[in-house]
């Protein structure tokens, strides 16, 4: 499936970004982007992404076109296909790094294909399929991104993440509210679920203040788990909605968090296995926390890691409290 596009008659640069998921990376991607289309005046730009994600990218007025990418069946397959050959490429930017998101900018026949270097990739092997190849020295994912598309001619750096407007779904507090997003990719980046219930109460009690919880209607049972919080059922443009409308978010390394950093979200951070300075949130508004001492790995383990448990409920409502004074 694909939008047709706004510009394709345009007679500047035509540019096809992939980044085909998730959440999070497709944020980190948004400022690659726009500098990309800022700095080739005239140019078309298309963006091959997951149906599921797509919704992150609606309203941008730095991308012209959007090629919806579906695998899942022989009849989506060809609509990708179909959209990818729409109009010929002058380059493209892969921003995923795996075999996959390589071979569909390779479909699209671009005359040149841009992508990280082999020892940066997830999947090595896709970068014997670009054109040219950057080492990113950069620490964070964002700034990586900057870097590969600087390499793509990017003059014109924007730090920017235009994001929608969001959709109202479910039921929110009509006072001010903290927003926090339990779940995560793996649970050795999550932060127990009792320790969210004693931030509700501290919340409460203290502030008068309410914990929202968010997540799909399938995580029901466990947000259920978490007394005190008032739980709120939303797809994505919903959480976009509520992110928005919160007084502050507490959340892991996971995509709602990055979309708060991305909104310029006031709130807390909280960070164990997994390493801030690649993988945190971008723009400084939120105070992360992690623990001393606490080992990077990011082994998809199904267990708290410790160094998610020593950051108490407490800690994080002290953090909060000084925010939501300012």
């Amino acid at each position: 499936m694909y939008t047709p596009a706004t510009k394709e008659r345009s007679s500047g640069a035509r540019i096809l970004v992939v980044r085909l998921s998730s959440m999070g990376d497709v944020i980190h991607a948004l400022p690659a982007a726009a500098s990309l289309k800022h700095s080739f005046p005239g140019s078309c730009l298309t963006w091959v992404v997951n149906p599921r994600w797509a919704p992150l990218l609606e309203d941008n007025p730095f991308i012209d076109r959007l090629v919806l990418f579906s695998r899942h069946s022989w009849a989506g397959i060809r609509e990708t296909w179909r959209g990818l050959r729409a109009q010929k490429y002058d380059f493209a930017v892969d921003f995923q790094g795996l075999m996959q998101s390589a071979l569909v900018a390779t479909a699209a026949r671009p005359t040149r294909i841009y992508g990280f270097h082999q020892s940066q990739l997830r999947e090595p092997l896709a970068g014997l399929i670009y054109s040219d190849r950057v080492l990113s020295q950069a620490a964070h994912v964002v700034d990586r991104n900057l870097d590969l598309a600087a390499r793509a001619g990017a003059a014109n750096v924007l730090k920017t993440f235009p994001l929608p407007a969001g959709i109202p779904e479910g039921e929110l507090p009509s006072g001010r509210f903290v927003l926090a997003s339990p779940l995560a990719g793996w649970r050795a980046k999550q932060w127990p679920v009792e320790y969210y219930a004693t931030l509700a109460h501290l919340l409460g009690r203290e502030l008068g203040v309410a914990l929202v919880v968010d997540g799909a209607p399938q995580a029901a049972a466990d947000l259920a788990r978490i007394t005190g919080a008032i739980p709120h059922f939303s797809g994505l443009a919903g959480l976009i909605d509520a992110t928005r409308r919160a007084a502050a978010v507490v959340g892991v390394d996971s995509g709602p968090l990055h979309l708060a950093a991305a909104l310029a979200k006031p709130g807390v951070a909280i960070f164990g296995p997994t390493d801030p300075a690649r993988n945190g949130p971008y723009g400084g508004s939120l105070e992360v926390m992690r623990a001393d001492g606490a080992e990077t790995s990011y082994k998809r383990r199904n267990e708290y890691d410790a160094s998610m448990l020593k950051i108490t409920p407490e800690m994080v409502f002290e953090s909060l409290r000084r925010q939501l004074a300012g």
